[in-house]
């Protein structure tokens, strides 16, 4: 596998951040890098950030923001930051509690390696025989509800925008991550408006849904009621941001 390298955004996640299957993972793969960015936590984050490093310190780096920024910010800085340095073929995001398992990464690397004219590559939790997607009743339907508003308003006919694993290609970084998101909480979505925006028919083949063998609602959200009311204004937004055309989002 090429040398990846996953940003992985942590706003207080000192209690849960798996430890253990981070190092479990690492250990079987050299070739897999891990940057932490602390986005200004205020428990013990920090300090667990510091224990990984020491223990894995040729995998495992961290940068820290004095004050919290979002999701959207913190993800673009440490794309920005593993780009910069230079060694990567693959950088990606990664939600800390691993909610989809590290193993996914390969399945997300074998499609971009697979397919050249592939930027992007995003899991999908596609609820499915066979698959185990672990997700409570209710917050299915409002993902699923979600995903139609924003295929629909967006024009762009992807399953689910907001899982928090996906991989692209580092010299797509510039594209995707130059400029900051308009959106804290909605840049999944924003990102591949951007991406559908400045590359027009191209965008056909660009981003490849993968269905995910397993992923698990580790729960604690920090999605706020206030915040699922603003979706709808979040997603106009974006979309008069970007001029979008009818392009579709591939699925292997």
């Amino acid at each position: 596998m090429p040398d990846v390298c996953l940003v992985v955004p942590c706003y207080n996640e000192a209690r849960r951040l798996p430890q253990d299957a981070i190092l479990e993972f690492l250990s079987a793969h050299a070739d897999c890098h891990l940057l932490f960015v602390d986005d200004g936590s205020s428990d013990g984050t920090a300090k667990v950030l510091a224990d990984l490093e020491r223990r894995c310190p040729e995998q495992v780096t961290s940068v820290t923001l004095a004050t919290n920024r979002g999701k959207a910010e913190a993800v673009r800085r440490g794309a920005l930051a593993a780009a910069a340095a230079g060694r990567y073929a693959y950088v990606g995001y990664w939600d800390a509690d691993l909610s989809t398992p590290l193993s996914a990464v390969a399945m997300l690397v074998a499609v971009l390696n697979e397919q050249p004219d592939c930027l992007l590559a995003l899991g999908s939790r596609w609820r499915r025989l066979g698959s185990k997607i672990e997700r409570s009743g209710v917050r299915h339907v409002l993902g699923r509800a979600f995903a139609t508003a924003a295929s629909l308003l967006l024009k762009l006919p992807v399953y689910d925008s907001q899982c928090g694993a996906k991989i692209f290609r580092a010299n797509a970084v510039d594209l995707l991550f130059a400029d900051p998101f308009s959106s804290r909480w909605l840049f999944d979505v924003e990102l591949l408006a951007r991406m559908s925006g400045a590359l027009g028919a191209a965008m056909s083949g660009a981003a490849v849904e993968v269905p995910l063998h397993a992923w698990r609602d580790v729960g604690a959200s920090k999605l706020t009621i206030a915040q699922i009311v603003r979706v709808p204004f979040e997603l106009l937004r974006i979309r008069r941001r970007y001029r979008l055309p009818h392009h579709a989002v591939s699925r292997p």
